[in-house]
């Protein structure tokens, strides 16, 4: 089992040196990765500061040496394939090879309706298998020639390549029991579960243990976001040896502002937050 902390890029987290600075916490506090959010604009308030989770990651990867780092998850049809592979190379590259890209539909509907995207969900899902098939191509190096239904590559070349070889990891949003986004995501190498059918960030260790079988037997790692309100290190402790069990790769712990406040208009509680950083993960024995 890894652990990284899970952290909003909003509010009075929309600010890349900020992150920057959570992100040597965690690596000092001896956490495995450290993943982000990636919005153009939060569900509930459109005027709500919010980060580039690019330019975000870029600052991360230059203030830790040695955890695993990303956005989680990134809706690839709101993106540029072309655009999205030099991102993708060039945080790889700066990180030394740490990088981890999580791919999705998008959820927030407001990304999509109020910036003109394509709002269609069966059209969003075949841009996104096409967008991940010419994004690994272009990683390749390799002159690519694409004519799909929604991107065309007239014989590009992309480098440099990406420093992890035969590609940068993918992890593919599923929702469980969905069997559409884990079929796709089954074709990758891991899946971001970001919810059940009982609402979101709530899948079960007997939801995980079903999807690790759904995976079979080959290297496939499995992440889901979990958080009490209120910390306890042996009670969560013992609540994540029950996931490890079940064949989760990484405990996805939620930082933002919900979890420790019920009044985010007011100033958050970035202390306890960071707090919640610093004390490590809830490693078990």
């Amino acid at each position: 089992m890894r652990y990284a902390p899970y952290v909003a890029t909003f509010g009075e987290y929309a600010d890349a040196a900020v992150l920057a600075g959570l992100a040597a916490d965690a690596e000092e506090a001896g956490w495995d990765g450290f993943f982000i959010w990636d919005h153009m604009a939060m569900w509930w308030d459109r005027a709500s500061p919010v980060v580039d989770s690019w330019v975000a990651l870029a600052a991360i990867a230059g203030a830790t040496s040695t955890i695993r780092i990303g956005a989680l998850v990134t809706p690839v049809p709101r993106r540029r394939p072309w655009k999205l592979a030099r991102e993708t190379v060039s945080i790889d590259r700066l990180s030394g090879g740490r990088l981890v890209f999580g791919a999705g539909l998008g959820a927030n509907r407001h990304e999509f309706e109020e910036l003109g995207e394509v709002t269609g969900m069966g059209e969003r899902a075949a841009m996104l298998d096409e967008g991940l098939e010419v994004l690994t191509r272009l990683w390749s190096g390799e002159t690519v020639h694409h004519e799909g239904r929604h991107y065309r590559v007239d014989g590009a070349r992309f480098l440099p390549i990406p420093v992890q070889q035969p590609r940068i990891p993918v992890w593919v949003a599923v929702s469980w029991p969905n069997p559409g986004p884990m079929e796709r995501a089954l074709g990758w190498d891991g899946a971001v579960v970001m919810g059940a059918e009982d609402g979101p960030l709530s899948t079960s260790p007997e939801a995980v243990g079903e999807i690790r079988e759904a995976a079979g037997g080959r290297p496939f790692d499995l992440a889901v976001a979990n958080g009490n309100p209120e910390w306890d290190v042996d009670r969560d402790a013992a609540e994540v040896e029950r996931y490890a069990g079940a064949g989760l790769t990484w405990w996805l712990e939620v930082v933002d502002p919900w979890r420790f406040t019920d009044d985010i208009d007011r100033p958050w509680p970035r202390e306890a937050m960071r707090d919640r950083i610093l004390a490590g993960p809830p490693r078990f024995h």
